[in-house]
């Protein structure tokens, strides 16, 4: 055994391992949760969307995206080098801190690929599958790892410059989805109906069960950002638990008051508002600190999901109104509720720190969304002058399903009855080509 191999700790190798597998499975209960929240013609689609983009994803951060995001530094804390493109001099016996470098890498694609996928519900029901294709690359090497670099990579400007923190990824995946979501759904424009049309989740125990196996992928997300198996990981772990709860629980309240009904959606988005909320924080705040970020979240966001309507953005599935305030909400409030107890020194404001945490953190938001936004905009715009990002109105109309992938989930949905039918003689009785 190498003297590099002797330096990897076993139990921080275990639970890191552990985390990575739940990460991952992030992305399929995203898939779940995205795919309840639409329409019956559209389902698989919604699906297709979060589970190509493990593959497209994965292809991009072997090549070149995990040695641009994590490795040395070459231009004054923007981006990293390429002497690790395609793993190079990456063996198994390679050490980060105190687990496998391989796994170090491994785990941090899984925050890519479920960044790339939040995406997408900003623009489900309308956009061109293909064109997704070619956007979820591009925007990974152009966005994501350039800021994962900023937050995390050696050398990044954001922590080791300007010194905001962000301990699982409130900037590179909340922040930098949530405005990359809006600029897409800005340049697609709303969906056909929209305003008009009710556009009411088509099976909400999946939207659920989604949101539950989210839940319990987040636990790998924040506890296992902590790389070991520590106390800072089973605080996170706490924290996490504890802001989904308040999470919940803020958003029902808000429903109560304002509609008079709580809801199983807004269940489920409260819990998810409480989980991205605490991302960035989880490492940072006392249980109090989680409890209050994710009551936070709960509420502000439940009035945020509202905001398309009257600022007229068709945000599809509410990736602003959840992820991007919700980012927003977790980020900034470290500079409120940070205790040197869990960041080693830093204070927040309500702890003695002052303004100046606060206004780093404000700092980091305000540029990673400004960059987000305006880089994604850029690429939705060149993509829909190339190749087009908007489906055509017939296929729209009929379902993205049908058209682009030629399946239907439910065919009783289409067809009014139960009755089996090929996928082929749908599109001919409807008279609809499929989608290139």
């Amino acid at each position: 055994m190498t003297l590099a191999a002797a330096h990897a700790n076993t139990g921080d190798t275990a639970w890191l391992l552990a985390a990575t597998a739940l990460v991952l499975l992030m992305t399929p209960g995203l898939a779940l949760f995205y795919g309840g929240m639409v329409r019956t013609k559209s389902v698989l689609n919604m699906l297709m969307m979060s589970f190509v983009s493990i593959a497209l994803v994965t292809v991009v951060w072997l090549a070149a995206g995990y040695s641009l995001a994590f490795g040395g530094d070459v231009a004054g804390g923007l981006i990293g080098g390429l002497d690790h493109a395609g793993m190079a001099g990456l063996g198994p016996d390679s050490v980060q801190g105190t687990v496998p470098t391989l796994l170090f890498a491994t785990f941090q694609l899984t925050f890519a690929i479920v960044t790339a996928a939040l995406i997408s519900g900003a623009i489900a029901d309308r956009a061109k599958f293909g064109a997704w294709l070619v956007f979820v690359p591009v925007w990974t090497l152009l966005v994501y790892v350039p800021v994962a670099h900023w937050v995390w990579g050696p050398g990044g400007w954001i922590l080791d410059r300007l010194g905001a923190l962000d301990f699982a990824g409130g900037l590179p995946v909340e922040i930098a989805s949530g405005a990359s979501g809006l600029a897409l759904c800005l340049v697609l424009g709303p969906r056909l109906g929209f305003k008009k049309d009710a556009m009411r989740p088509h099976n909400l125990p999946m939207v659920m069960l989604g949101a539950g196996l989210l839940w319990f992928g987040w636990f790998g997300f924040n506890a296992g950002s902590a790389l070991g198996a520590n106390g800072l990981a089973a605080a996170a772990f706490l924290n996490t638990l504890a802001a989904g709860c308040t999470g919940l629980l803020g958003w029902l309240f808000v429903e109560q008051k304002r509609d008079g009904h709580p809801t199983t959606l807004g269940a489920a988005s409260g819990a998810v508002a409480g989980l991205v909320a605490i991302t960035p924080s989880c490492g940072s705040v006392s249980l109090l600190g989680a409890l209050a970020v994710g009551l936070a979240a709960g509420v502000v966001c439940s009035y945020a999901v509202s905001w398309k309507f009257k600022l007229n953005y068709d945000d599809s599935l509410d990736v602003v109104g959840v992820h991007l305030v919700g980012g927003v909400i977790g980020t900034l409030l470290i500079g409120v509720f940070a205790v040197d107890t869990m960041t080693g020194g830093t204070h927040g404001l309500l702890y003695g720190g002052g303004l100046a945490q606060l206004g780093r953190q404000l700092v980091a938001v305000a540029v990673v969304g400004t960059y987000a936004f305006t880089v994604t905009f850029g690429i939705g715009k060149a993509l829909d002058a190339v190749i087009g990002l908007r489906a055509d109105e017939d296929h729209e109309h009929t379902g993205l399903d049908l058209t682009v992938h030629a399946e239907t989930a439910y065919d009783h949905g289409v067809l009014g009855h139960g009755a089996p039918v090929s996928a082929h003689s749908l599109l001919s009785a409807q008279k609809v080509k499929p989608q290139e």
